[in-house]
């Protein structure tokens, strides 16, 4: 497997593990990925995500493979990626990308994909698909644009500039610099594991909606939302908790 799946209580740690390829991507390392995350228990509450290695989370996808597409193959190549990556927007557990070192073009979109975002201080990110004479396929257009505004990356797609962890800090494309940044990525995701695994569902749905439709739609969805929490088994224990100044144990119902 391309893939090393850890559980660390209610977290599950995903390892893409080609270090000698710097953990670039061919078709057998982001299927088993995408399998991987399919396959969760639903016991676990975060995913992290990261590289084998101390050099690389993904240093692209691989480039001798795709020289001999053709457009047909092309196409089921991007659709493999963007199924990936949604994935990881989409799930119902919050996902963390630890960067470790270099995150380029599909490597970098694996890492847009996530949640959260961070960055050991030696990593490198970029979409620098333009020098080869194409194009970022697996979403890179449309998140980074999301996350970093359509100034900043129409500038890194258009060039092909790789940038270092201060400055992916500074454009808002990381949330954080920090060594070890696997250590950080998990300390996050214990604490997200401890919430309440349907408000986090429900939260990060409603901000996923941000960026897309109408707004106003948005907010009733929100409130809509909102509302039927009020029903579960873990918000009356969330209240509880609070009241009663103790710590909330949340069952996910």
């Amino acid at each position: 497997m391309s893939v090393r799946v850890e559980r660390d209580d209610a977290v599950a740690i995903l390892t893409l593990d080609r270090p000698d390829a710097l953990n670039a991507l061919n078709v057998e390392t982001l299927s088993d990925l995408r399998d991987e995350l399919r396959a969760l228990s639903d016991d676990v509450r975060a995913v992290v995500l990261t590289g084998a290695g101390e050099r690389a989370f993904a240093a692209g996808a691989d480039i001798k493979y795709m020289h001999g597409l053709d457009v047909g193959a092309a196409k089921e190549w991007g659709a493999l990626g963007q199924e990936t990556t949604r994935l990881l927007e989409t799930m119902s557990r919050p996902t963390i990308a630890a960067i470790n070192g270099f995150a380029l073009g599909g490597g970098c979109e694996l890492a847009l994909a996530c949640d959260i975002r961070y960055a050991s201080a030696k990593a490198k990110l970029g979409q620098p698909e333009i020098n080869l004479g194409i194009i970022p396929g697996w979403g890179g257009t449309q998140r980074l644009a999301r996350v970093c505004g359509i100034g900043v990356a129409k500038e890194l797609i258009l060039t092909g500039r790789i940038v270092d962890a201060d400055e992916a800090l500074r454009i808002g494309l990381v949330n954080a610099v920090d060594d070890p940044v696997l250590e950080r990525a998990l300390e996050t995701a214990h604490a997200l594991a401890a919430k309440g695994p349907l408000a986090l569902v429900a939260a990060k749905t409603a901000i996923n909606r941000a960026l897309a439709g109408d707004a106003e739609r948005n907010l009733g969805a929100e409130a809509d939302d909102f509302g039927e929490l009020f029903a579960s088994e873990d918000a009356k224990e969330g209240l509880a908790a609070f009241a009663e100044k103790r710590d909330a144990r949340f069952v996910g119902r």
